[in-house]
């Protein structure tokens, strides 16, 4: 439980950061939603995320303008 929280919120941080680099103009080095979903069914497939973690994050990839 630990180790999930924890990749959870290194994701969620990564995420983060990637959209402060895109407001402030390093629009390339934001990964596109396709490679947002692919990440978390990675952290999925590694046990990293649970089956809940991923389908509300997925819900939130795919709902973002």
């Amino acid at each position: 439980m630990g180790r999930a929280l924890l990749t959870l919120v290194l994701l969620i941080g990564s995420l983060s950061i990637a959209g402060c680099i895109a407001a402030v103009g390093g629009d390339e080095h934001t990964p596109t939603k396709g490679q947002e979903l692919i990440d978390l069914k990675t952290a999925l497939e590694r046990g990293a995320i649970t089956q809940a973690e991923y389908d509300s994050s997925k819900a939130q990839v795919l709902n973002r303008h």
